[in-house]
């Protein structure tokens, strides 16, 4: 009877442990997730305040008042406004604890100073500016980074390129203004007809870099969403009427919409103020501009979008891209892109395989605008 008891005793106390460790990481990574309470913060910057105070009356040599600006810092990092004001109760209580013990200012350097207590109040005030800008925003700053990456993460899925059937090349480049990794250019493309046509959508929001990367994000997710479910002559005017919805100060965005049959080579170019389409003829070795007419998004209702038609003969190639790629302040747009052509013969015997990225640098390496660059091949 006593060893069963003490084998259910045993039992008992690992079925706690259990349900102990198990909650104590959900809080965990709730918390660490932007879900949970910050109750493990606080309790942990609040053992740390009279930890620090300890040290600071036994050895201030070595642990000066001004330390308490360390938790004070990473409560303004991980609490909430409500819960710091806690915190700054008793790094308060602990200062006037350790300006007791130590004596006043004046009988040695290692006293709580009035410059101490300036610090420690300036640090807690911008630390609760923070906190307080954190919860306006709705976005605790340990949720901050991943929400950020996971944003770019979306934008390159979804200008990604579908694979192509043999005999087709295709590759995109996109280098955003400043070296940042949000861009106001971006790329939707989807295969429809069954997969017989390629659909791609280059559109330049207004604006430039972080500026314009939250419309460029909410734009590409809507355009992704149209490409396919209409026809092509009905993409840029629905695309127009969803742009001018959203009634921003600064709502306009240039776009040019590729519709290509993969089977013959046929194409229809659809264009809202954006910069015309360049295409290499094999046969001359000549590079043709594709113009197709049409205003720019989200200008005036009932624009009407009428397109260039081409077609692709083996060894042709087409380039999309973005102003930022050939236009400059001491640089116009036609010498821009004699330039990028002249580049890109070089490609010409490798197939223009990688030379997307390569043309990006070659003429238009330190410009500060977004840059996008697309090129199909067909061999």
């Amino acid at each position: 009877m006593s060893g069963g008891g003490a084998d259910s005793f045993t039992a008992r106390m690992r079925k706690t442990m259990h349900r102990v460790r198990t909650g104590v990481r959900k809080a965990g990574v709730d918390y660490f997730r932007g879900d949970g309470s910050d109750w493990i913060a606080l309790a942990t910057l609040l053992l740390a305040i009279p930890a620090i105070a300890v040290g600071t009356i036994v050895q201030p040599d070595w642990c000066a008042p001004a330390a308490l600006v360390l938790p004070i810092v990473a409560g303004g990092l991980l609490l909430r406004p409500a819960s710091l004001l806690a915190l700054y109760a008793s790094a308060a209580a602990a200062l006037i604890v350790e300006s007791a013990v130590l004596g006043p200012y004046p009988d040695g350097p290692d006293r709580v100073t009035p410059g101490t207590i300036l610090v420690v109040a300036a640090v807690g005030f911008f630390g609760l500016l923070i906190a307080q800008f954190r919860s306006r925003v709705g976005v605790p700053w340990r949720r901050g980074g991943t929400m950020l990456f996971d944003l770019r993460e979306r934008i390159r899925v979804q200008s990604k390129l579908p694979g192509l059937p043999r005999g087709w090349h295709r590759e995109m480049a996109l280098r955003p203004a400043g070296g940042q990794s949000f861009s106001g250019d971006f790329v939707v493309a989807a295969r429809t007809n069954g997969g017989r046509t390629l659909e791609v959508v280059l559109t330049d929001v207004s604006g430039k870099g972080m500026d314009a990367a939250s419309r460029a994000l909410l734009l590409s997710g809507a355009f992704g969403g149209l490409l396919g479910s209409l026809p092509p002559h009905g993409f840029l005017p629905a695309a127009n009427g969803y742009l001018l919805r959203q009634d921003w100060d600064e709502g306009f965005a240039t776009s040019v919409h590729l519709v290509l049959d993969l089977d013959s080579g046929d194409y229809e170019l659809f264009s809202a103020g954006h910069l015309p389409a360049l295409q290499l003829n094999a046969g001359s070795g000549k590079w043709e501009e594709k113009e197709a007419e049409g205003p720019l998004l989200g200008v005036y209702d009932g624009a009407q979008f009428d397109p260039v038609k081409g077609t692709l003969r083996p060894g042709d190639v087409l380039m999309l891209f973005t102003d930022g790629l050939v236009e400059t302040a001491d640089r116009d747009i036609s010498e821009g892109m004699d330039r990028l052509t002249g580049e890109a013969d070089r490609y010409v015997a490798s197939g223009f395989h990688g030379a997307a990225w390569h043309l990006i640098e070659a003429v238009a390496k330190d410009v500060n605008d977004d840059r996008a660059l697309l090129l199909l091949c067909r061999g």
